[in-house]
């Protein structure tokens, strides 16, 4: 078997999970050019987010580390990995210990990443993986650097942000920057900041490959008219949505028939029921849980207006599938946001955490038809040109190979 017939590795904390069907597009379409894509898993994901076929097809066929690290296979794993390479082993002992981010507890942490490593890589031989790429820099990617370390199987990872870029210095964003033969960052905002902490000669490595999305599959023919609001995310206080429901108060006396749909769930939900019930607006905002893409894809094309009012973002996928929609966007002035949304063009862009800011938003919008039809035809465009996912993929397809090499 010659090195590009051999499978790439795709590891997360969580996969597949209904918040980031990013993931599982890029897998697929790394697929669909003829790359074999093995997805692999800390950890196996909630069943609240196996919400569509697709969502289980993938977590039926990803291996799980920590259902695998059994005590006798994790012994297994870790014997076969000291007696193939005594030196690797151990240097990716030394490593984990010495890029803890200090006390105890963060070194135990160390040494099951360190464990699961072991795990990950035996996996990874035994399938002749030739190069792992990991999404999210924080601890998945930690396991990820561990197993580079342990097998002599390159890996490369995809940067996000913001939550990572709040501690850089705890997830060592520096020595997976050093180590890894490539880094997409899905921004030029998230590119800066992964050299401010790295050193300028691991500067070339770091590469801009946006997230996408298929906008074929989120095409609509139907012009925004009404008053339907919707939000897509998880139900966390980073999301912003006690601000969208507070503009939401003084809007529906301007617009007695507005509606916001709310898709996604998360450890705020209760807060934000019992928000929206102080502030008589139970008939006005629905909580709909989580749901598929094609589900998503559907109450886009029902909705008139996409708001997310988060308070720290990457560059939002769920906004490139309202634009893709034709939707016109209302959103916050915050990271890689503005590297998608046009202000003025495509959306209007407010301040983080401005009630009275957003809801003048959300009116210039929805009391405008024209204007809202002529921001969702610019919008799906700058999708089409910048953001479409099989573009991406290749793009980054080719980095893998190359890094395996």
């Amino acid at each position: 078997m010659s090195t590009s017939d051999q499978p790439i590795a795709y590891l997360t904390g969580e996969y597949p999970r209904a918040t980031d069907t990013f993931i599982q597009r890029e897998v697929a379409e790394l697929r669909s050019h003829g790359r074999e894509v093995l997805t692999c898993s800390v950890r196996r994901t909630g069943d609240a987010h196996m919400v569509g076929e697709e969502q289980k097809t993938e977590a039926a066929n990803t291996f799980y580390i920590l259902s695998a690290a059994r005590p006798l296979h994790l012994m297994a794993c870790h014997f076969g990995a000291l007696l193939r390479a005594p030196g690797r082993y151990f240097k990716a002992l030394w490593l984990a210990i010495r890029t803890s981010p200090g006390g105890i507890k963060a070194l135990i942490f160390q040494l099951f990443y360190f464990a699961e490593a072991a795990v990950l890589a035996a996996h990874l031989r035994k399938n002749k993986v030739r190069h792992l790429h990991n999404h999210i820099a924080k601890s998945s990617c930690t396991v990820a650097m561990l197993t580079s370390e342990m097998s002599g199987i390159p890996f490369s990872f995809t940067l996000h942000g913001p939550d990572i870029f709040f501690a850089p210095d705890h997830w060592r964003l520096d020595e997976k920057i050093a180590r890894a033969r490539f880094v997409a960052c899905i921004s030029h905002f998230c590119r800066s900041q992964a050299m401010s902490f790295s050193a300028p000669k691991h500067w070339a490595k770091l590469h801009i490959i946006h997230c996408g999305v298929d906008p074929d599959k989120y095409l609509n023919t139907e012009h925004p008219m009404g008053h339907n609001l919707l939000f897509v995310g998880r139900l966390a206080p980073v999301k912003g949505l006690p601000i969208l429901l507070r503009a939401l108060e003084g809007l529906v006396e301007q617009f007695p028939d507005l509606h916001l749909t709310v898709i996604g769930d998360g450890p705020g939900r209760a807060a934000l029921e019992s928000q929206v019930e102080a502030a008589r607006l139970t008939k006005h905002v629905s909580f709909a849980g989580y749901k598929s893409q094609s589900e998503v894809a559907e109450a886009l094309v029902a909705s008139d207006l996409f708001v997310l009012p988060s308070f720290a973002e990457g560059v939002p996928v769920v906004l490139m599938e309202a634009m893709a929609a034709s939707r016109p966007v209302v959103t916050t002035h915050i990271a890689g946001v503005p590297e998608l949304v046009t202000d003025g063009a495509s959306g209007l862009l407010v301040s983080p955490g401005d009630p009275e800011a957003l809801a003048r938003a959300i009116a210039k919008i929805i009391g405008n038809p024209s204007r809202a039809t002529a921001m969702g035809i610019s919008g799906r465009a700058k999708v089409q040109s910048a953001f479409d996912v099989s573009k991406e993929a290749l793009r980054l397809g080719a980095l893998l190979d190359e890094g395996a090499q």
